[in-house]
């Protein structure tokens, strides 16, 4: 049997349906989501709750003419489908598939690239404001703000911006939480007809006028009185009074999940020709049971799904784990979420902090052990460190668990908040390096650099899950400032918990084994792939020295010198961009110190690396042990100069 979704090759093939028929295209791409994701995994409840909405709004735009904005991205699926992206959705979040998230690369109807969160309603303002000044042609622009968005500061900072000017563009605010329900009932559809209908709202306008021309000085009070007859006026013809303060029209609640109800709201608001926000109510999860009817908990629990987890739309049963299966080592995730309980019970001064990202981050372990030490600010990143910063001076030990990419968010907070006051906040970043499907917008490559220039602050990176158990607690028992360790997704490499964790020197590393030619420099994860090549060039009868790093602010100066000084080459190794990073530390540490050794640099190029399996990544970008040891044995023919790479 034909689906109607199987005739849909790109949005305009829904123009000409009737709203029976879009609302079968909905639930027919519902499951065209459900069964393709619970096969090969990827984001999963956010975009069953927007189907009706992309349904909707593709039937009466014109993309990619019209604009229409996704803020989350992890909710576009259903829009990457109506786009002529059907066929390919097997492919996402998978190398040389579709992008996680919106991409302007991967289809002219992605109009932004959308990873992290809040970022639509400036876009929009942007390129409405173009179009008003003749700069691009004019046309429709919807932001579609979900899944938590509207959290974010600067959300709230475009819609200042557009009530402000006036901007005529439309939000749709995607509201999957549990404790809005729709509007129902003639009364309310009535406020919404009369909300955005023009003619009334210019009735309004020329009513609240006509008022303050009354005469025999009646109309002159009205006038005093204007501010309080107009909020009042306000109150009676809608209930978003806050958007209605910030200059917005307000249409809702409308139900999400019925297209007719949708198309109607967006219809009006679209004619208004002003800032427009329309309020609907969706279901996270919608017709997958499990996440419809499991409440918060089922409603995160598939938040994503993994490789087949779905079959014949239900959960797939749990394959039972060999008994001769080795235990998986822990994820980082997770030690650091147990580490900093651990900590919490020993020093009663200690928070943690989230950004909305409380399992992502292991802070769930803690908001469930110890409820009164953990903090949620939502998807607000600058607020997550000014909040740990207000915490530090008085005298607690903010710990800000916010992943590699998201912190960047922030870096104001962090150079002028924290560092330039020299405060006790600790910065612990998960995601470090390349993390694989979720892609560039995701990847942990650049903190770094971009902490590395700041006075005061203090970089560690652990080899191994053991390691970042020590260094959570050096890093809370370090009382001269900031301090900032980053660690990787994914497993440890299976080395033992301690019962006790200790306090490591700051600024010192070690060595892990001797050789003779070749000294290999790891930080972080690096180390794993230092020790990698040191096998690989042993067997080839090259020695090699591998030391761990452990800090990159400060460098263990006179370990750096020690190994330049005994080997005829010294080579870093991080997961991290190169400009700016670890090797360029080494560098800049040896020059100074008046020391000019052959360095070779290795670690992750000048570009935008895709999505895909870390390991796949790993080898695309030469960031393996084999790799290194190739360019470690070409290296040491040369005689002499500097190599980077």
């Amino acid at each position: 049997m034909t689906r109607l979704l199987d005739t849909i090759d790109a949005p305009q093939d829904l123009h000409g349906l009737s709203d029976e028929e879009l609302q079968t295209v909905a639930q027919e791409l519902r499951e065209h989501i459900i069964d393709t994701v619970g096969e090969i995994g990827g984001h999963f409840g956010a975009n069953l709750g927007t189907c009706e909405i992309a349904v909707a709004l593709h039937s009466m735009l014109d993309s990619p003419r019209d604009k229409i904005l996704w803020d989350v991205g992890h909710q576009a699926y259903p829009h990457k489908v109506l786009t002529g992206r059907r066929d390919r959705l097997q492919t996402i979040r998978q190398y040389g598939g579709l992008a996680p998230f919106c991409s302007i690369q991967e289809s002219e109807h992605d109009i932004m690239g959308a990873g992290h969160a809040s970022t639509a309603i400036g876009y929009a303002v942007g390129m409405k404001e173009a179009m008003r000044h003749g700069h691009a042609p004019n046309s429709k622009v919807v932001a579609v703000v979900g899944d938590g968005a509207l959290t974010g500061g600067v959300a709230f900072e475009a819609v200042h911006m557009a009530g402000g000017l006036g901007t005529p563009l439309v939000v749709l605010l995607n509201d999957n939480g549990m404790s809005i329900a729709p509007n129902v009932g003639a009364l309310s559809r009535y406020f919404n007809r009369v909300r955005l209908n023009p003619k009334l709202w210019h009735a309004r306008e020329d009513f609240e006028g006509g008022l303050t021309k009354l005469p025999v000085g009646i109309g002159a009070a009205f006038e005093r009185l204007g501010p309080h007859v107009k909020e009042s006026l306000k109150a009676f013809w809608a209930p978003g009074l806050w958007w209605e303060e910030l200059d917005f029209a307000y249409i809702g609640v409308i139900d999400g999940h019925d297209v007719r109800a949708l198309r109607l709201a967006l219809r009006n608001a679209l004619e208004a020709e002003r800032p427009v926000v329309v309020h609907c109510a969706t279901v996270k999860g919608k017709g997958f049971a499990p996440a419809e009817e499991g409440g918060l908990e089922g409603m995160e629990k598939w938040h994503a799904a993994k490789p087949k987890s779905i079959a014949n739309g239900a959960p797939a049963k749990a394959v039972a784990p060999s008994p001769a299966a080795k235990p998986a080592a822990p994820a980082y995730t997770e030690v650091f979420g147990n580490a900093l309980v651990r900590e919490c019970r020993r020093d009663e001064r200690i928070i943690g902090i989230t950004a909305a990202m409380n399992s992502g981050t292991g802070l769930n372990i803690l908001q469930r052990e110890l409820p009164d030490h953990y903090f949620d600010v939502g998807i607000a990143e600058q607020q997550a460190v000014l909040f740990a910063a207000g915490l530090a001076i008085e005298g607690c030990k903010p710990v800000a668990a916010i992943y590699s990419t998201f912190l960047q968010r922030a870096y104001d907070q962090i150079v002028h908040d924290v560092c330039l006051q020299k405060l006790n906040v600790v910065f612990a970043m998960d995601r470090a390096g390349l993390v694989g499907d979720d892609g560039p917008t995701h990847h942990g490559v650049f903190d770094i650099a971009y902490l590395r220039c700041l006075p005061n602050i203090v970089l560690m990176a652990p080899r191994d899950e053991a390691m970042l158990v020590h260094m959570l607690h050096t890093a809370l028992t370090y009382d001269a400032g900031p301090t900032a360790l980053r660690y990787p997704r994914g497993s440890g490499v299976g080395v033992p918990i301690p019962e006790r964790p200790t306090e490591i020197e700051i600024g010192t590393g070690e060595i892990l084994r001797e050789g003779e030619r070749v000294a290999l420099l790891g930080y972080g994860s690096g180390v794993a792939k230092a020790l990698e090549a040191a096998e690989i060039l042993d067997e080839h009868g090259i020695p090699a020295t591998v030391a761990d790093a452990r800090f990159a602010k400060p460098i263990d100066a006179g370990l750096a010198a020690q190994l330049a000084a005994e080997h005829e080459l010294l080579v870093t190794v991080e997961e991290g961009v190169l400009a700016g990073g670890f090797g360029s530390a080494v560098w800049e540490t040896l020059s100074d110190a008046g020391v000019t050794p052959r360095i070779l640099r290795t670690g992750l190029p000048d570009r935008y690396v895709t999505h895909g399996a870390p390991k796949r990544l790993h080898e695309e970008v030469g960031f393996t042990g084999a790799r290194i040891a190739e360019r470690i044995e070409a290296a040491v023919t040369r005689t002499e100069g500097v190599t980077s790479g």
